[in-house]
């Protein structure tokens, strides 16, 4: 709602993983992620210093639904399916 000013808490968003190693390298180009490997991981993962709407919206544009969410700790997590 236009009239509604966000919360604090969703000004103050960390990166949004976007992906894993095995992910579409287009799509997560589209997305604008950038690839990289946390120390102590044996595995690569995506993000982006977007938000997670920013995300869910241009995913959504490419045809992406959310299909359910979830939390785990602080961590959101957002499945989705492409129709």
């Amino acid at each position: 709602c236009p009239h509604h000013s966000p919360l604090p808490s969703l000004q103050e968003v960390g990166p949004t993983m976007v992906g894993d190693e095995h992910s579409d390298p287009d799509l997560m180009s589209f997305l604008g992620a950038t690839k990289r490997n946390m120390l102590g991981n044996n595995f690569s993962e995506y993000y982006v210093q977007e938000a997670p709407r920013v995300v869910l919206d241009k995913l959504e544009s490419c045809g992406y639904r959310v299909v359910s969410m979830t939390g785990v700790g602080q961590t959101l997590v957002w499945c989705l399916h492409k129709e």
